[in-house]
């Protein structure tokens, strides 16, 4: 008779159970073992701000399955067929011996537990500054169940006014919406020149402006210095420039480190990001041992280089590939990312999938092609929001590198779109014409996404020639300005403006006002509206008169990064 094969995971958050109850279900005489730190399972990590900011109220919610039950010990049992030890720790694996040293953090009693096949799926944790003060009383992050709780308690208590959040990252900006909504006085510092740095400058800019206009404070290009208190407990924050913000509270949001700690003393191999190496059938250099979720570097799908990805998402689906493979052998594979993300930042949202300009300059693509759409997500009549998105292509292969899009419209959609574009290594040729559903309560009859690859096609062919908000910028500030031409209405104009000494001249008049304008048929002229969808009809009217250097402000207003004028 055939012995029952013993599966042991490591870790109890989000890839392990998913592991443990993919192995069961498809061998149910599996032994499965679940060794787990914490006191609870399959926390919803990613809703805790959620929590924290009272858009629910029930605790459980964050432990529970779609339909209510709490995934406990208990549950694991009944339901799944896994045993489930919480409260314990896994102190080292002796590979040689199938074993791992476990302690019991209630009592401090050491036992042994046996596997066939283990699963690593230990985490990361919280990076922390090397600074001062960053132990005291009120410092704390956002990881865990106890963060959370804590930070709940904070806002119910109502006792913190002033609140600091280091990191302007997903759980960072999260963080600064939930304590906002608390009614506490935030101010956000980030490292770099940006906020959200999965997004090319301009549209995270975007993003920071809403993040200031919702009353939340933001710094960037500045570092920690330090925390100051009194007796142990929290009272500011003192920033490099010599900036000191007093506060009660500061939540550290700067990144996470793999929790590999294990998986090194037992001595697997460690990847060159500092995540475990496996392969794609997530396996480690020990053929018995597999590794899934944040301690993991995985294979970016575009690049083909090591990187990391700790995205809940993904840690299911590498749980779920690497549970079916310690039972039935190596038979299916996890192929990596393409950094697929997506975040709610008050009204808006913002999300990304593949390659930034930014990160795609650095990889080596020379001949980049980008482009900026900003339009509607649906019809007017439907309740309208608007969508800004950046498409990012190869010049030479017309192939899709990335596409980003922040907005209050319907951000998933569109990076849902463009993920399975991009997985399915479509082109701009393949996007024009997608055949996406369409009705008034979903869509414009021209979807935002289609809309972005028609500015694209038209950027390839050289018919559309745009000009980022970004280097309209840098030409205002040079010797030789453009002419600054928006073809919007008189109403328009008084309601909104640049004021970068833009000249107006309503469309539906430009061919009667050809006097305005330079001249010299090479002055060069940029045209915009609000979205610039009538700056790219003038630059097409103009280019048919004969002025020869003619661009469209890519974006329009509605994109404008900047001040602007009212």
């Amino acid at each position: 008779m055939q012995e029952k094969k013993r599966i042991v995971v490591i870790g109890g958050s989000a890839a392990g159970p998913k592991a443990a109850a993919r192995a069961k279900r498809l061998d149910p005489d599996a032994e499965v073992t679940i060794i787990q730190k914490a006191p609870e399972m399959s926390m919803a990590s990613c809703g805790y701000p959620y929590y924290v900011g009272g858009v629910f109220d029930k605790r459980s919610a964050l432990l529970s399955t779609p339909y209510g039950e709490v995934r406990d010990p208990h549950f694991f049992v009944h339901t799944k067929g896994v045993q489930a030890r919480t409260e314990t720790e896994a102190v080292a694996i002796d590979r040689q011996n199938h074993t791992i040293r476990c302690r019991d953090l209630n009592t401090g009693d050491m036992d042994y537990v046996s596997y066939d096949k283990l699963i690593i799926a230990t985490g990361a944790r919280p990076r922390k500054p090397p600074v001062p003060g960053v132990d005291f009383e009120g410092v704390t992050t956002l990881q865990s169940m106890k963060d959370a709780d804590f930070l709940r308690k904070i806002r119910d208590d109502k006792t913190i006014t002033k609140a600091v959040v280091i990191g302007g990252g997903l759980i960072g900006i999260e963080t600064c919406e939930a304590l906002q909504l608390s009614g506490i006085d935030i101010t956000v510092i980030e490292m770099l020149p940006q906020i959200l740095m999965f997004l090319d400058w301009e549209l995270a800019k975007v993003l920071e402006n809403h993040v200031r206009s919702k009353a939340a404070n933001v710094i960037t290009d500045v570092k920690v210095a330090g925390f100051t208190g009194d007796d142990g407990r929290l009272s500011g924050v003192k920033l490099e420039n010599g900036t000191e913000l007093p506060c009660q509270l500061a939540v550290l949001a700067i990144g996470v480190v793999p929790n590999v700690d294990l998986a090194r003393d037992a001595g697997l191999e460690i990847g060159q990001t500092g995540g475990i190496a496996v392969d794609e059938y997530m396996q480690t250099s020990d053929p018995d041992v597999y590794a899934v979720g944040d301690c993991v570097e995985l294979v970016h799908r575009i690049t083909g280089k090591k990187t990391r990805a700790p995205f809940g998402d993904l840690a299911n689906l590498e749980g779920r590939v690497a549970g079916e493979n310690a039972v039935l052998g190596n038979r299916t594979t996890f192929p990596g990312t393409i950094h697929t993300g997506i975040c709610k930042v008050f009204d808006f949202s913002a999300g990304s999938t593949g390659l930034s300009e930014t990160r795609a300059r650095q990889e080596g693509y020379d001949n980049l092609v980008t482009v900026i759409n900003a339009s509607l997500d649906k019809p007017e009549f439907m309740g309208a929001k608007l969508l800004i998105s950046k498409m990012v292509a190869d010049g030479d292969t017309g192939k899709i590198l990335g596409v980003q899009c922040v907005g209050p419209g319907d951000v998933g959609k569109q990076i849902a779109t463009a993920a399975m574009a991009i997985l399915g290594k479509l082109t701009v040729a393949d996007l024009v014409n997608a055949d996406l559903p369409y009705a008034p309560p979903f869509s414009l009859p021209i979807d935002h996404f289609i809309a972005t690859a028609h500015l694209m096609e038209n950027k390839l062919q050289d018919r559309l020639k745009g000009v980022s908000a970004v280097d309209v910028k840098k030409k205002l500030e040079a010797d030789d300005k453009p002419y600054i031409l928006d073809v919007r209405t008189p109403e328009e104009f008084e309601t909104m403006r640049l004021g970068i000494g833009e000249t107006l001249i309503p469309i539906g008049d430009l061919r009667g006002r050809l006097e305005d304008l330079p001249e010299d048929k090479n002055h060069e002229i940029i045209c915009y509206c609000k979205i610039s969808l009538r700056g790219y009809e003038a630059a097409r009217v103009l280019e048919s008169l004969g002025w020869k250097n003619v661009k469209v402000l890519e974006g329009g207003v509605m994109a404008w990064p900047y001040e602007r004028e009212k």
